[in-house]
């Protein structure tokens, strides 16, 4: 099984997690594919590396269903948690400025002691998500990120202004299928996905929010923009110590503003919006969170 397929197993079992799946339900090849943004046949291979793995059944002429959702989750939490632990670690390295924006693979090996192997599952990761490319040649590349508080404070107020409009556009559609879609995930999280999710999936979950209503405003240029500056602040979010009280009122204001719509008041949405954007930039927008923390000892 190459890179490729089992990143993408990886993000297949998130999404099962995030989406509180039961058991026996079908997970198809054209439904993943809006979600993965890749062709059917490397999503094909994931499905089947999960069916092997015993958390899938595989149906001839079918497909594959949801065997048991007690062992998704108990893979979330058990599979590959030294590499989970180094992608954080090189998430907090790039955003410490401890790692130069061009690096080769062997100095990634050296410093933080995996297998090229490890090494090359954890970085298709990091470029599926957007803040590093492979070289031409040899070695990769880092992205830029949000890396002050600065920066980040106008991040939030872009998107006040750009998420908001969406809201407010002539174009902004009202599918109440999509919304109903993003109803039932924000549920999930209200439900007990506040305790049970990683703060990784809790990022997605909200990320799928912002950019399915990005979606309905009808303009493809302001769900790229949205979509990229939620890449840009990935880490800086994955860096968080996770507070529970702000997962709560985040939830129920995603809640409040999916009611608005629901009731086709999207100029109260679009308030609710510029209000929720606004706590939040309020909320997380601190020095601390650009401070160098000490290197571990494992690092070089």
């Amino acid at each position: 099984m190459n890179e490729l397929h089992r990143t993408l197993a990886d993000r297949i079992v998130r999404h099962i997690r995030t989406s509180a799946m039961t058991q026996g339900q079908h997970l198809t090849e054209t439904s993943l594919q809006e979600i993965l943004g890749t062709s059917r046949q490397p999503i094909r291979s994931a499905l089947g590396y999960l069916a092997d793995q015993g958390l899938l059944e595989r149906v001839p002429n079918k497909g594959f269903f949801l065997r048991n959702p007690a062992l998704v989750s108990e893979a979330a939490s058990t599979d590959d948690t030294s590499e989970v632990a180094i992608y954080l670690r090189i998430a907090d390295d790039r955003l410490a400025k401890r790692l130069p924006d061009r690096i080769s693979e062997n100095d990634l090996m050296r410093r933080y002691g995996i297998s090229r192997l490890g090494l090359r599952r954890v970085l298709t990761r990091i470029s599926g998500e957007g803040w590093i490319e492979r070289n031409e040649g040899r070695g990769w590349t880092f992205a830029a990120l949000i890396d002050s508080v600065e920066a980040y404070r106008e991040c939030y107020e872009l998107r006040q202004v750009i998420e908001t409009h969406g809201l407010r556009s002539p174009q902004f559609r009202l599918d109440r299928n999509v919304l109903a879609d993003l109803r039932r995930r924000q549920q999930i999280v209200a439900d007990g996905g506040w305790q049970r999710l990683s703060q990784m999936e809790l990022f997605e979950a909200n990320s799928e929010f912002h950019e399915g209503l990005a979606e309905l405003s009808g303009n493809r240029f302001l769900l790229s923009t949205v979509q990229k500056l939620n890449q840009l602040r990935r880490l800086v979010e994955y860096r968080q110590t996770l507070n529970t009280d702000q997962v709560i009122d985040q939830n129920a204001e995603h809640l409040a503003i999916l009611d608005a719509l629901d009731a086709s008041d999207t100029a109260q949405a679009a308030d609710l919006m510029f209000a929720h954007l606004g706590k939040a930039k309020q909320r997380k927008a601190r020095e601390e969170m650009f401070l160098p923390q000490p290197e571990t000892a494992a690092a070089l």
